[in-house]
């Protein structure tokens, strides 16, 4: 029996909350990794209301449409490693969008391509095993938004031709075996972001935490003693 959670119809409002519900019931340790990539690929590749709907085959109901994930793990801690993941994993946008977010597994080997179109990779909540995830981009007149949270390592570099490949300066995560994602590639007439930020945390949001923990370095280093 598919679980209802608003209007039966495969508009992409009704794609959102299904993705929603799906994450949901992930963090409840309803869904293991590889379950929730199958049923995340039968909500992108419905064409049709009732295919959409089979994306929920056997999970229990939501309170409502937009639950809140009141079981997933605080929004500072790293998800856990995944067990198996892809060697090459694509996202190609030509005229139009792609984007990779929430629980998903980032493989090996990334390749993101906008052609006069948009990709966006949030790796906030991604599955990352430690050592190094490679993501490759080549945007032409188009744009790509990568965006990291503060515990993955970041080693960026990439070139621009009439266009920008911008990265945000980040601190090494304290842990030994965190994850790093290696990212490189072109731009022409188009341009690559990378910015930091936490899940759920705005752009905005973002900039007045690290003003808040500056301003906190900055107190506490003003009341240690001085040397003589």
């Amino acid at each position: 029996m598919s679980q209802a959670v608003g209007p039966a119809d495969a508009s992409g409002e009704r794609r959102e909350q299904i993705v929603h519900a799906l994450t949901v019931h992930f963090a409840a340790d309803r869904l293991g990794t590889e379950e929730l990539e199958r049923r995340l690929d039968v909500v992108h590749g419905a064409r049709t209301a009732a295919e959409l709907e089979t994306a929920l085959d056997g999970l229990p109901a939501l309170e409502s449409a937009r639950e809140p994930a009141r079981t997933l793990a605080p929004r500072t801690e790293r998800p856990p490693a995944p067990v198996e993941r892809q060697q090459r994993r694509y996202a190609v946008a030509v005229m139009s969008g792609a984007d990779r977010h929430g629980h998903w597994v980032p493989g090996e080997h990334n390749l993101a391509v906008a052609v006069m179109g948009g990709v966006s990779l949030d790796f906030r909540e991604a599955h990352l095993p430690p050592g190094v995830t490679e993501v490759t981009v080549f945007a032409l007149m188009g744009g790509c938004d990568i965006v990291v949270p503060p515990w993955v390592r970041v080693e960026a570099g990439g070139f621009a031709l009439m266009g920008g490949f911008d990265t945000a300066e980040t601190e090494p995560p304290a842990e030994a075996d965190a994850p790093t994602l290696r990212i490189n590639g072109l731009a022409i007439m188009g341009g690559v972001e990378i910015s930091v930020r936490l899940p759920g945390e705005s752009a905005r949001d973002a900039k007045r935490r690290r003003k808040a923990e500056r301003q906190e370095l900055a107190d506490r280093q003003r009341r240690l003693p001085r040397g003589g």
